[in-house]
């Protein structure tokens, strides 16, 4: 039986064809990854057996279909809560940090990629491929940011604003709420179960440890400013106060925020005074502004000198919570605490 030869030239002509078709499909797919959300075969597999997400998120309502597989987390306590759930494997960067990551979760963090110490530009942002944006403060989605949550939609990705640090009033069931939110997306709630249970044990802890108490301790926060001072007043702060066995003398203003009188501060004399550390301005630099202050000379707190230090990453709706009343606590209540 004859074997039929093939024309050699044909053959060349015909390889050379399949190595142009090559090139061309490596090249355009690389610019696609560059200008699309990922859609990787990791992640159609890992979304045949997910169950599809309803969350309601302030007044948005979100629906999940497909397990984020690219999270960016825009603040400290939003980077917290995914690490604290084991979550970093789903983390494509994260930005924005108040203060040092909490010590167990540093090597999770050396993992992830950090886009910038504020928030990212769009073009940061957008160069990780993200299919999932988790921020603490409304101030995230803007325009000057990461961009509002309608463009953000347009572009394939979900973002998500931890409610609790974006409501008058948290208590800390809504700290919990988020991080039930967060748990769902990703389908590791039994994780926030035991995270929960084992944040609220550790305040309970605290409190039993401070005991009954008669008559809290008048606490002022302050965060800054010299002609006039900005405090705390109906934010997280006025409940992490309460559990530390304190009361927070401005808790009477609905909002979250507020600029106050010296006057007001005087004529509510605080025992305590919690100073919020952050930013450029030292805390040595805020506490001799307040000892410096002649309307504050007969202040109880400022005669005693009675100042707490409060890292704002504390202070914030996360899973810093248990630190941040063990701070308070063993300050207001050294004598429990020997």
């Amino acid at each position: 039986m004859r074997v039929k030869r093939q024309n050699p030239i044909s053959t060349a002509w015909l390889c050379f064809l399949l190595v142009l078709v090559l090139a061309a499909c490596g090249q355009s797919s690389g610019k696609t990854e560059a200008l699309t959300p990922v859609k990787s075969e990791n992640k159609s597999e890992n979304s045949r057996d997910y169950e599809p997400v309803t969350i309601q998120n302030g007044d948005r309502k979100i629906e999940i279909t497909e397990k984020p597989m690219r999270a960016v987390t825009l603040n400290q306590h939003t980077t917290e809560v995914m690490l604290a759930l084991g979550l970093e494997q789903y983390m494509a960067g994260t930005a924005y940090l108040d203060d040092d990551i909490l010590p167990e979760y540093k090597d999770q963090y050396t993992k992830i990629p950090v886009l910038s110490d504020a928030y990212p530009s769009q073009e940061a942002f957008l160069n990780v491929n993200p299919d999932f944006a988790y921020a603490g403060w409304q101030s995230a989605f803007q325009e000057d940011a990461v961009g509002t949550v309608e463009r953000l939609e347009e572009l394939g990705i979900t973002a998500y604003l931890h409610q609790s640090s974006n409501m008058v009033g948290p208590a800390k069931e809504d700290i919990y709420q988020d991080i039930r939110n967060i748990a769902r997306i990703f389908d590791v709630e039994e994780r926030a179960e035991k995270l929960i249970e084992s944040m609220n044990n550790e305040v309970e802890k605290i409190r039993e440890q401070i005991g009954a108490i008669d008559e809290p301790l008048r606490v002022f926060v302050y965060d800054s400013g010299e002609d006039a001072p900005v405090t705390a007043t109906q934010n997280f702060m006025t409940e992490l106060i309460h559990m530390a066995g304190g009361k927070n003398i401005f808790s009477d203003i609905e909002k979250n925020w507020a600029n106050v009188t010296w006057e007001e501060v005087v004529n509510r004399n605080p025992e305590v005074i919690v100073i919020i550390d952050y930013g450029d301005i030292p805390v040595e630099k805020k506490k001799q502004t307040l000892l410096n202050k002649s309307a504050l000379a007969d202040v109880e707190a400022i005669q005693n000198e009675r100042f707490t230090v409060l890292p704002l990453s504390a202070a914030a709706e996360g899973v810093r919570m248990p630190i941040a009343v063990e701070t308070l606590a063993k300050s207001f209540y050294p004598e429990k605490f020997k």
